[in-house]
């Protein structure tokens, strides 16, 4: 299993998983000339890749799916009112539609896209799961409702949303009204809602940890790990190596 968060940030997601031979995107949302510059640094060319799952139609996730799965022809996976919301973008490029809420086989993995609550037309996270364990996927929730927590149990791999610290946003310099939208429920997790949601899916098979979507005007990298590390440091059911995405340069990969 190797799973690399390539960029993650309000200007460009996308998240590299490998489990059992197949290798997927994530969300797609630098322009695909970068991507393909990323993977390389990973060691992964793009033609490799199996498949492209996008989460919801936000320009940060979506940026470069058009393009890269016309190039390398790699089928792009996406809810059906997603796909009417991103249409004119992959135009031309193999699409293969899911419902928000139920599982489906590809390859030798089971995707499970779970809804989630985001100002989008039908935001999903989603898990991976293949015989090497199971890869778990929120970001862009407002809060983190009782099917996330579940659909996140048991998982060997976790990527958590960590957006904004919430006196940072509150006395920096976002108006008003985008200040209220990061907030609701629709909006984004803060480093402390991250930090509850992690409390209620730890568990001893709980390897690794990747924070994501950290917010470059609301947050700072050592706040939100911080907040993190104490939790980590408070429980002994597990001890997951910790990994902080980045929005300009590849994370480390996780390889388990």
């Amino acid at each position: 299993m190797r799973v690399c968060l390539l960029a993650s940030g309000s200007k460009g997601n996308s998240l590299f998983i490998e489990m059992d031979g197949t290798r997927i995107l994530v969300d797609a949302g630098l322009s695909a000339r970068e991507i393909v510059r990323r993977l390389a640094v990973i060691g992964v060319d793009a033609a490799d890749l199996d498949g492209l799952f996008i989460s919801h139609e936000h320009v940060d996730h979506v940026r470069g799916v058009g393009v890269l799965a016309r190039k390398y022809r790699v089928p792009v996976y996406v809810s059906y009112p997603t796909h009417r919301a991103v249409h004119e973008g992959i135009r031309d490029s193999s699409v293969i539609e899911f419902e928000s809420g139920y599982s489906f086989g590809f390859r030798d993995l089971l995707i499970d896209p779970f809804p989630i609550t985001h100002d989008a037309c039908d935001p999903v996270g989603f898990t991976v799961e293949s015989r090497d364990g199971k890869v778990g996927v929120a970001t862009d929730l407002g809060t983190a409702t009782r099917l996330v927590a579940d659909k996140l149990k048991g998982c060997r791999v976790l990527i958590l949303e960590s957006n904004h610290d919430e006196d940072m946003l509150m006395g920096g310099p976002y108006p008003w009204h985008l200040k209220q939208r990061i907030k609701s429920r629709h909006g984004h997790l803060s480093n402390g809602d991250s930090a509850a949601l992690l409390a209620d899916v730890l568990h001893p098979g709980l390897e690794g940890l990747f924070l994501a979507h950290l917010s470059e005007v609301n947050n700072d990298p050592n706040v939100a790990r911080e907040v993190t590390v104490n939790l980590l440091a408070a429980q002994t059911t597990c001890s997951p190596r910790l990994i902080v995405g980045d929005q300009y340069h590849p994370s480390e990969t996780l390889i388990l």
